[in-house]
């Protein structure tokens, strides 16, 4: 292979591949169907001027057979007259006008029967484009999603699962700690000198509310006497323990928040 060919060869091949690259198989779907649609209206034209050379031709036609028919009335005419001059005449133009007619009717049958051609030929035209632009719109759509394919995947080429994994661990963590934190207050806060102190108050409402009721039952002798004096000393010792019980906590608690 000489050395031109070889070059030749080369061009050719890179030319093609920078080819490929730029043919956007969409574009030119589109550029397909606007090219089908453009030929539509002169493909009209052309049938439109064979219809009007069948008409042209159908009207000579016409006009021929009456020029005919109105010779041999003149010839009929110029006959009986005793015009022999006259009807030669007539005789003459009659001849051409029937030889003139005959050309006509023939071309006039050929005209319709192109004319009939034409149509059917725009018609399977038109039909034709119909499905291919059908056609066409299936494979951009194909092409659309196709692309959309192309950028998905590249996309998920791209995409590292191990440094979001590390992000959510990440933020995971803080949120453990934040959680972890707020339970942590909110233990405090539920074992505050506040809270003990509402239980302190809760007990010692409970103990007059017991005191009150062993009242109630001396008072209506459902105690005896040694169980009224016991009841009262029951009362009484138990109400004196409690009650230091309560200033001891107290205490405890208001030294445990000065440390």
């Amino acid at each position: 292979m000489g050395l031109w060919a070889r070059i030749t060869r080369i061009f050719r091949a890179s030319t093609g591949a920078a080819l490929d690259k730029m043919e956007n198989p969409e574009l030119v779907l589109q550029q397909t169907i606007r090219d089908m649609r453009d030929r539509v209206p002169e493909l009209n034209n052309s049938v439109a001027q064979v219809m009007a050379t069948e008409r042209l031709l159908t009207k000579q036609k016409e006009n021929l057979s009456n020029q005919v028919v109105d010779l041999d009335s003149k010839i009929k005419a110029s006959v009986k007259m005793g015009r022999d001059d006259i009807a030669t005449a007539y005789i003459g133009q009659l001849q051409q006008a029937q030889m003139d007619l005959e050309r006509t009717t023939m071309q006039a049958d050929h005209a319709q029967v192109a004319s009939k051609q034409a149509l059917k030929a725009r018609d399977n035209y038109v039909l034709n484009m119909k499905k291919r632009t059908a056609e066409a719109m299936q494979l951009i759509s194909a092409a659309k999603q196709a692309k959309l394919q192309e950028q998905l995947a590249q996309t998920m080429e791209t995409f590292d699962i191990g440094d979001d994994a590390s992000t959510f661990n990440e933020m995971r963590e803080k949120i453990d700690r934040r959680v972890a934190a707020a339970e942590a207050k909110l233990q405090l806060g539920s074992a505050s000198v506040d809270s003990q102190m509402q239980d302190i108050e809760r007990e010692a409402m409970d103990i007059q509310l017991q005191d009150k009721l062993l009242e109630y039952k001396s008072q209506m002798g459902l105690l005896g006497a040694g169980g009224n004096a016991a009841g009262k000393q029951i009362g009484a010792g138990t109400e004196t323990p409690k009650e230091n019980d309560v200033l001891d906590q107290v205490l405890l608690n208001e030294a445990n928040q000065q440390k």
